[in-house]
């Protein structure tokens, strides 16, 4: 039965930092049902993740220098010319505003949006002039932007800007000395979109997440792919031991397992698919990527679908901006998609009933 507290009043009290998918604590501290009771979908994390290998007898024991053979990997594997490992994406989109006002002061940052709320409350938070910008406007806005920041696929759309595109923008920033800034964390499962092979280019910066795709979102490891001067910038105000040996081990196992990628490819696109199908034989016209589905809706009926899915042990992303939507991502196993075809008939049931 759920918690005789109000859990919606909850979800919409005023945030000083943005909220993540993920926060499945919250959703047992406000609806009191315990953690195995529910089917969490409110990331776009791979369901499937990667068998992480044993570790080595010194994993724990020695101090993590970056090993180049981590850096190798991901260069092979991204398809870029050189890139920095990170302790997860976030740290980037952290350090990055801090490294720009730095070296160039505040700055004019436009920022496409809907997006990873992260990239408007760090630049902000670092003090430069945020304009979060439509998509539509990101042509005026790179004409006076001195960054701009794209996530590619886009998180939680799914909008895709294909690569020509991105570096026309970057060939404007760059001649004034600006940056392009590309968040592809969920673009493995589309990697013709990536621009990382370009990062030789002063002033285009691309992330990656080894947590989307294979699944290791607790692993903390992130990848930057930029001119060598600004990451060396980056690692110094990183510091050493910024990523730990566990993670760098477990994250070369995983860039070199290609067998593995190209299976899991197939799988998450097939997957990807049903979630897709799922939703329109339920009404819900949804976009997204392989890895999750979205939904624009006003912002009652956002709400409304959140309750209805959480009443059911069934944890969705709301969005509840300019953008009033829901992201859902991929079941684990088939009880998980039996349960939320349920819940999606009960909710269709309950919108034509009203």
């Amino acid at each position: 039965m759920v918690s005789q507290r109000n859990p919606l009043t909850m979800q919409m009290k005023p945030q000083q930092t943005p909220v993540h998918g993920g926060n499945l604590t919250d959703a047992i501290n406000r609806f009191a049902l315990p953690r195995e009771a529910w089917l969490d979908l409110s990331t776009g994390v791979n369901p499937h993740p990667y068998p992480a290998p044993a570790l080595s007898p010194d994993a724990w024991h020695r101090l993590p220098e970056q090993h180049p053979a981590l850096a190798q990997a991901a260069q092979t594997y991204y398809n870029a010319p050189q890139m920095l490992a990170v302790a997860g994406t976030q740290a980037a989109i952290q350090a990055l505003p801090q490294c720009r006002m730095h070296s160039n002061g505040s700055a004019q940052v436009a920022i496409a949006t809907p997006t990873y709320a992260e990239h408007v409350h760090r630049w902000t938070q670092a003090g430069h002039h945020v304009s979060p910008t439509a998509y539509k406007d990101l042509n005026k806005a790179v004409a006076t932007a001195n960054v701009v920041v794209i996530c590619n696929p886009n998180n939680p759309t799914g909008t895709v800007i294909e690569p020509p595109q991105l570096l026309v923008w970057h060939a404007q920033l760059a001649a004034r000395k600006g940056w392009l800034i590309v968040d592809e964390a969920f673009g493995d499962t589309a990697p013709q979109t990536s621009v990382a092979r370009y990062t030789e280019m002063p002033g285009l910066i691309v992330l990656k997440s080894i947590g989307k795709f294979f699944g290791l979102a607790g692993l903390r490891l992130g990848f930057v792919a930029a001119e060598t001067a600004l990451l060396k910038t980056l690692a110094d105000h990183l510091g050493p031991w910024s990523v730990s040996g566990p993670a760098q081990q477990i994250g070369c196992a995983a860039l070199g397992d290609s067998a593995w990628q190209q299976t899991m490819q197939k799988k998450l696109s097939t997957e990807g698919e049903r979630l897709h199908l799922l939703l329109k034989q339920h009404g819900i016209e949804g976009r997204g990527t392989a890895l999750y589905q979205w939904w624009p809706l006003s912002l009652q009926q956002a709400e409304h679908c959140w309750l209805h899915m959480a009443q059911r042990g069934i944890w969705v992303r709301l969005f509840t901006n300019a953008a009033a939507g829901i992201r859902i991502g991929l079941p684990p196993d088939e009880n998980g998609w039996q349960r939320l075809a349920d819940a999606l008939s009960a909710w269709r049931i309950e919108v034509q009933s009203v």
